[in-house]
């Protein structure tokens, strides 16, 4: 049995530039891995692929990404035989925290290890980024400049990626997830409002790279425009809590996952307190760290 660690990620910056002609998005995005996450783990198994998982909601067919990154790299290598895969569950479904495409990078990774390192790094990120468009994230294990649906990643530099490193993140979600696909078509439906202009989104990334700004300074999601439209306990309760506490928080992704970033001497029980008491106990609230 070998075990694989699946990281969750946020964007600290997202920006959704327009619909291509093959009817994905072009983005400019900052996404940045975390400490906390899943657990992948897989042994030989000469029947085939499976899966298991310990949520009853992940679904364990031929849709799910794990499966669907093992079939890809089943025809990448040409092997006989498969895996079965046992998934322990802790990113919530529905989140934008990237729980499916973490899961596939990790399915390729533990892969490849069991079939003793056929592919070179090169090959699996050809493979992932047919997978999903935050893949890329997940084989670089930093966070990344991303362009294009996902699939042109640029590293940042040194100095940058220092200043992140081990910043703390307090994570929150509603009990109700957002569909990825629904929030990328009303961007498409509401466009060009909803996008913002490439030259702009570089111009925005590139004045914080030159900067020593501290990462509250770049946070940007211009996905919050049709999520906060319908779903009006997210922005409802972002507004408190930079009202209240000051603190810089914003949607993950499409949603429903929202981030605040935390000194490391701020304390952290009251606004738990204020999110439960807004959104119930079925809230997820998780404390991390950006880790790579």
């Amino acid at each position: 049995m070998i075990t694989e660690f699946s990281p969750a990620k946020i964007n600290l910056f997202l920006a959704v530039t327009g619909r291509r002609t093959d009817g994905y998005h072009d983005l400019v995005s900052v996404p940045a891995p975390l400490d906390f996450g899943d657990e992948l783990a897989a042994e030989a198994n000469e029947a085939g692929f499976s899966l298991a998982c310990d949520d009853a909601a992940v679904p364990l067919d031929g849709s799910n990404l794990i499966l669907k990154a093992a079939q890809a790299f089943a025809a990448a290598t040409g092997r006989a035989g498969g895996a079965h895969f046992k998934l322990t569950k802790r990113i919530p479904l529905g989140a934008g925290m990237g729980g499916g495409s973490s899961n596939a990078v990790a399915a390729l990774r533990v892969l490849n290890r069991l079939a003793g390192g056929p592919l070179a790094g090169a090959k699996l990120a050809e493979i992932a980024v047919r997978l999903g468009s935050d893949c890329a994230l997940f084989l670089h294990n930093a966070p990344v400049v991303m362009r294009g649906r996902g699939e042109r990643v640029e590293a940042l530099p040194v100095a940058v990626t220092a200043r992140l490193r081990g910043r703390r993140v307090l994570l929150f979600k509603p009990s109700f997830a957002i569909s990825t696909p629904w929030a990328y078509d009303r961007m498409a439906r509401g466009a060009p409002a909803h996008y913002l202009p490439e030259a702009e989104a570089e111009a925005r990334l590139a004045g914080w790279l030159r900067s020593d700004a501290p990462a509250e300074e770049i946070l940007f999601n211009n996905m919050e425009g049709v999520a906060f439209a319908k779903y009006l306990a997210l922005p409802g309760l972002i507004g408190k809590l930079r009202a209240e506490f000051g603190l810089a928080a914003r949607m993950s992704g499409s949603g429903s996952a929202c981030f605040a970033l935390l000194r490391d001497d701020f304390v952290a029980a009251p606004v738990v307190a204020r999110i439960r008491e807004c959104w119930g106990a079925a809230a997820f609230v998780r404390e991390a760290r950006l880790f790579w």
